[in-house]
């Protein structure tokens, strides 16, 4: 059976950290931000930690190379 490609939208949005958890960037950040209050702008910013379980699933069929 030939290899698992990494998925190039998830190699953009992803990053793995030292101890395999999986970052992602925060959602609500790209428009109509007048419109948004600012707690949420300002809770947006950065990049969070997944779930365990969404991560698991990240790591399993979009970013295959990158879970050890």
């Amino acid at each position: 059976m030939p290899k698992m490609k990494t998925k190039s939208a998830a190699k953009k949005r992803f990053k793995l950290t030292g101890t395999g958890k999986v970052k992602a960037g925060a959602a609500n950040k790209r428009h109509c931000l007048s419109a948004k209050p600012n707690d949420m702008k300002r809770q947006s910013r950065g990049t969070f930690v997944l779930f365990k379980t969404d991560g698991e699933n990240v790591k399993k069929f979009y970013l295959p190379n990158g879970a050890k």
